[in-house]
């Protein structure tokens, strides 16, 4: 049952959802000009927050899997000093940190449009597919989870190679050193865009609160994938993501550019044409080639947009201002830097793709 004023509306399983106007409730319910005096947006933000139905995901991290994974990171640090680089590990902590904080903000928004479609497009789904929601049987949980992994494997996979978004994005990679600090070392502004990628599954009717929890299941299971010392799965691999696997995606090796861009699984690369194997005999380069040479977290975060407005600013077309924008990292109109799949061509081209030869510095973020 719905009345015209409710703010809640409770599915057949029992859950509890927030109909489209909850939103604007607080603000319907004030003369403009007041709003106009004493809107307060940390205010807002709480009530907003108030209303959302709790995840109980959420509770089990903070008491049981943050801290395991905290024991973890020092455990591997103990027993793999030579993985480490103090300084380096340090920043990413920081970057971790303040991607946290962001996150934290806007995933409070992120559920809330989620919660929004949802309502929104219900009635269109009774009228043109027959149900109000996919409920919450455990196939569809199942189904939930490998959607999920789809978007974040295009999400991923455009994050490398549309330069605005690979800016974003480039502190994950911007680390010298592979361990599991690299698992926190996130992009403060890469937040921003990624709820764009799952927006069509509230539309479709996938619960909210299941999307939010998927999500968070995939960034857990993603955590296992940044550490050296865990050994290749075998044959899981062909359907699983793993160190062994991650280690291509992680490399800046040409061979390994752009590479590897599941999540949980590793079926979407081969779909698509982006897996590569890791190959015997080159030794995986971590980082990035253009880097910025210093631990700033600041730097790590704003560097790549900087650099980006150096080439617009220098760039001699319309076409090529935009193509530096939304082109692929290391496109250049005159040739001075080049793409990793033109880096990957001219190797394939001289015979030596996977021969482990020194390569050479490639101007390619």
């Amino acid at each position: 049952m719905r009345s015209d004023h409710a703010t809640k509306m409770v599915s057949s399983e029992g859950s509890t959802r927030l109909a489209p106007q909850w939103v604007f409730s607080r603000l319907t319910s004030r003369p403009t000009a007041s709003i106009r005096m004493s809107f307060n947006p940390i205010q807002a933000w709480l009530d907003m927050k108030a209303q959302l139905p709790e995840l109980a995901i959420e509770g089990i991290g903070i008491k049981y899997v943050y801290p395991i994974f905290l024991v973890l990171i020092i455990l591997e640090y103990l027993n793999a000093k030579h993985l480490f680089d103090l300084k380096e590990s340090f920043s990413g902590f920081i970057i971790g940190v303040g991607a946290t904080i962001i996150r934290v903000v806007t995933n409070v928004f992120e559920i809330t449009l989620y919660m929004f479609l949802f309502a929104w497009a219900e009635p269109f789904r009774e009228h043109y597919l027959g149900y109000s929601s996919l409920g919450f049987a455990w196939y569809i949980w199942l189904i939930c989870a490998i959607a999920d992994d789809h978007n974040f494997y295009w999400h991923h996979r455009l994050a490398h190679n549309v330069r605005l978004l690979w800016a974003a994005h480039l502190p994950h990679h911007s680390g010298k050193m592979y361990n599991l600090t690299i698992s926190i070392r996130n992009g403060w502004f890469i937040t921003l865009v990624k709820p764009i990628y799952w927006l069509w599954m509230p539309l479709l009717g996938f619960e909210p609160i299941m999307i939010a929890t998927c999500l968070i299941i995939n960034a857990f299971y993603q955590f296992t994938l940044h550490s050296q010392l865990v050994p290749s799965y075998g044959w899981l691999e062909n359907i699983f993501n793993s160190s062994h696997v991650h280690v291509v995606h992680h490399s800046c090796n040409t061979e390994y550019l752009d590479r590897n861009h599941g999540g949980i699984f590793t079926f979407w690369d081969r779909m698509y044409g982006t897996w590569q194997e890791p190959i015997k005999g080159i030794v995986p380069k971590f980082g990035i080639s253009h880097d910025p040479g210093t631990n700033n977290p600041i730097t790590h975060n704003l560097f790549e947009f900087q650099e980006i407005w150096r080439d617009v600013k220098r760039a001699p077309t319309l076409k090529a201002k935009l193509m530096y924008i939304f082109g692929p990292p290391g496109w250049s109109h005159d040739g001075s830097s080049k793409t990793s799949q033109q880096l990957q061509e001219e190797l394939k081209a001289s015979g030596q793709f996977g021969k482990g030869i020194p390569e050479q510095v490639a101007q390619r973020a």
